[in-house]
């Protein structure tokens, strides 16, 4: 006969192996209680409860996360044979319903294009307005998840007010009767893609437990979207490898001819080439007729679009054009001639040639800069100390290939800024401020016979340091003009100095313009040009050339003072005025008569203005400007009319009743223009 078991542990093992819910354990100690078992008895019972709880929990728990792991286990099992990204998210959103019990599981993404995210797939869901929902960036419970990169949760959707409530997605999330949510992210990298949700239609708490769960689902949705989207890229690169190598056949024999071109031009850099042998390899490969062309004699509308482009352009019917520049700087531009059309990848050959160019280029010219400098120091003896033996000075000039014994011209350049104000170049402008020092063969300089003051006594300080760059871009521009037109150059006063020979037949005035325009080509930017008279041996006579350059200079200060900016011109291209810029030099006036005719027609207004403090010279000025009508006057002058008349009256008792009539009005505008320009140019 079987004895009952009297060990406490005995019902709740029973319990245990039947799986009994919770609440059955209660009943042993109830009975033993209504048995009235001894109090010892009823303890070792509830000690017995306790212990067969904790063991019943311990079970439902691993049983759980057998459950979890046998569903993430056949969710990546899903993921490694991918075939339908849709299918294996709504596997993901079921499993994860089914898991965490909830009522409702879906899954949103982000469409970067659109800018906000939308429903991908659902689970549970009966409302179709729910089910078609867009929402924007940021918004909603999603948004919160989305901006935080973490998981959040809310018992009451819509009295939780950490995340924004926005209309439309009230009315779909009331819609579908949803209360408790819990959202995880889809992170792919350090980006959030979008949002992985479980919810209720009544009020809930979800463990932490759940939320871990939820969040492995997320990641296993995060991979899948991501496998998805590289299966797609794959595809894709795989059909443009396809068409690649289509193309690639199609054009091997290109590709070996340009080969061919890369070894020869190689070949030629190697063995010390030059430009020229360049354009002779280019042409014989391209069958056509290809030159190099200098800046000044290219085709400056083809060779701008072919900077712009970075490309070689077509240049009326059968010319082809590929700019030569480095740095910014032209250099000049290789033509192809002969060819209606051409072949993209013969495009990039002459585009390569012009690559090779300007290494070329910039090699020479890295060469040349030595002898830039010794250029540069030849025309500051000249400058600074006239009483230098003209032997020595042939020597070294002919060591440069220059003749100093034929006429020559001295010019004053100055780039003009485009944002800054111009460069201080003319009167008044000061000396070291370019790196080259106080003068010399860098950017910077001093005055004829100085090394230290400003123009004319006038300078302050250096040119402002934003301008240092358009410095040193021109004098790398007159540094290679003057080399290839034998002459010198060197940077003085924030500008630049050169000294060219004049040919047979040109004047100065011409070669003035023409440097203007060659300089303002090679730098890219306006550049003025002052030019001194003809100097006939620099070389016998020194002392001339420092003459010229001061009288350039005075050029170039009254080309900016008359709005001509950007042009070149000599003292004989300004008419009776050149009388003023031509100053002291052999032959020309020493500007004392000049200063006698203003006197006699104006001094005695000027005299008045400096004993009184008024503005009756600013006045005239601005009543011959305005065709001698007051009206005007007082507008340009920002004055009340009776102010104009009274400042003309007193004009009038200054320099005589007549001084309206036209004879007299014409000698007082003359004057008045010689004044004001004496005043620029230093006099």
């Amino acid at each position: 006969m079987t004895m009952p078991d009297d060990r406490p542990e005995a019902p709740y093992l029973e319990l245990l192996v039947r799986g009994a819910p919770a609440e059955a354990y209660e009943r042993p100690v109830l009975r033993a209680r209504a048995d009235k078992a001894p109090a010892d008895r009823l303890a070792a019972l509830e000690r017995a409860k306790l212990l067969a709880l904790r063991v019943r929990g311990e079970l439902e728990g691993r049983r759980r996360r057998e459950a979890e792991l046998s569903a993430l286990y056949e969710t990546a099992h899903d993921l490694a044979g991918l075939r339908d990204l849709d299918a294996v998210l709504q596997a993901i959103v079921q499993r994860a319903r089914s898991l965490l019990g909830t009522e409702v599981a879906y899954l949103t993404l982000n469409d970067p294009t659109a800018g906000d995210t939308y429903m991908r797939v659902t689970d549970g869901s009966v409302s179709a307005r729910f089910q078609q929902l867009r929402l924007g960036m940021g918004e909603g419970l999603g948004g919160l998840v989305a901006q935080t990169a973490r998981p959040y949760v809310t018992e009451s959707y819509f009295h939780d007010p950490r995340f924004e409530h926005t209309h439309t997605i009230d009315a779909g999330v009331r819609d579908e009767g949803l209360v408790a949510i819990l959202g995880v992210p889809l992170l792919l990298g350090s980006g959030v893609i979008g949002v992985l949700f479980a919810a209720d239609r009544r009020a809930r708490v979800f463990e932490r437990e759940q939320t871990a769960l939820l969040g492995s689902f997320a990641a296993h949705a995060a991979v899948a979207i991501d496998t998805a989207h590289l299966l797609a890229e794959t595809r894709t690169a795989l059909a443009e490898l396809e068409a690649a190598n289509e193309i690639i056949r199609d054009r091997s024999r290109v590709i070996e001819r340009a080969s061919e071109v890369h070894d020869r031009l190689t070949e030629l850099v190697l063995r010390g080439g030059g430009v020229h042998d360049v354009a002779d390899a280019v042409a014989e490969v391209l069958s056509g007729s290809v030159e190099f062309l200098e800046v000044d004699e290219a085709p400056a509308a083809a060779v701008d679009r072919s900077r712009a482009d970075g490309h070689a352009v077509r240049d009326g019917e059968e010319n082809w054009v590929a700019a030569v520049s480095a740095g910014g700087e032209l250099l000049g531009a290789l033509v192809l001639r002969g060819h209606p059309r051409l072949d993209p990848m013969d495009q990039r050959t002459l585009e390569r040639a012009a690559m090779v160019t300007s290494l070329l280029q910039l090699a020479r010219r890295s060469a040349g800069e030595a002898e830039q400098r010794v250029r540069g120091e030849l025309l500051d003896d000249l400058l600074d100390t006239p009483d230098r033996e003209p032997r020595l000075l042939r020597e070294r000039a002919a060591r440069l290939r220059a003749d100093l014994d034929t006429p020559h011209v001295v010019l004053a350049a100055g780039i003009e800024a485009t944002d800054t104000g111009t460069l201080a170049t003319g009167p008044g402008a000061a000396h070291g401020s370019g790196p080259g020092g106080a003068h010399g063969s860098g950017p910077g300089g001093g005055t004829p016979g100085s090394r230290s003051g400003g123009a004319h006594g006038g300078g302050s300080g250096g040119a402002p340091a934003e301008d240092a760059e358009g410095r040193r871009r021109l004098w790398s521009a007159a540094s290679h003009l003057a080399v290839t037109r034998h002459g010198l150059a060197a940077t003085r006063d924030g500008g630049t100095v050169l000294l060219l020979p004049l040919a047979d037949g040109d004047t100065a005035d011409a070669l003035a313009r023409r440097t203007a325009r060659q300089l303002g080509t090679a730098v890219h930017a306006a550049v003025t040009v002052g030019a001194s008279a003809p100097v006939p041996a620099p070389a016998a006579r020194p002392g001339q050339v420092a003459a010229g350059y001061a009288e350039a200079r005075r050029c170039l200060a009254a080309l900016r003072v008359l709005g001509r900016a950007g042009e070149g011109a000599a003292a004989e291209d300004f008419g009776f005025l050149g009388l003023l810029l031509a100053g002291t030099r052999e032959g020309a006036p020493d500007g004392t008569g000049v200063q006698d005719f203003v006197t006699r027609t104006v001094g005695a207004v000027i005299d008045y203005d400096e004993r009184r403090g008024t503005e009756l010279i600013r006045t005239l000025d601005a009543y011959f400007a305005g065709g001698m009508s007051p009206a005007r006057t007082k507008d340009a002058l920002h004055v009340h009319v009776n102010t104009v008349a009274q400042r003309l009256e007193r004009v009038g008792r200054l320099l005589g009743p007549d001084w309206q009539s036209p004879a007299r009005s014409l000698e007082i505008q003359l004057a008045l223009r010689l004044h004001r320009l004496a005043s620029a140019v230093g006099y």
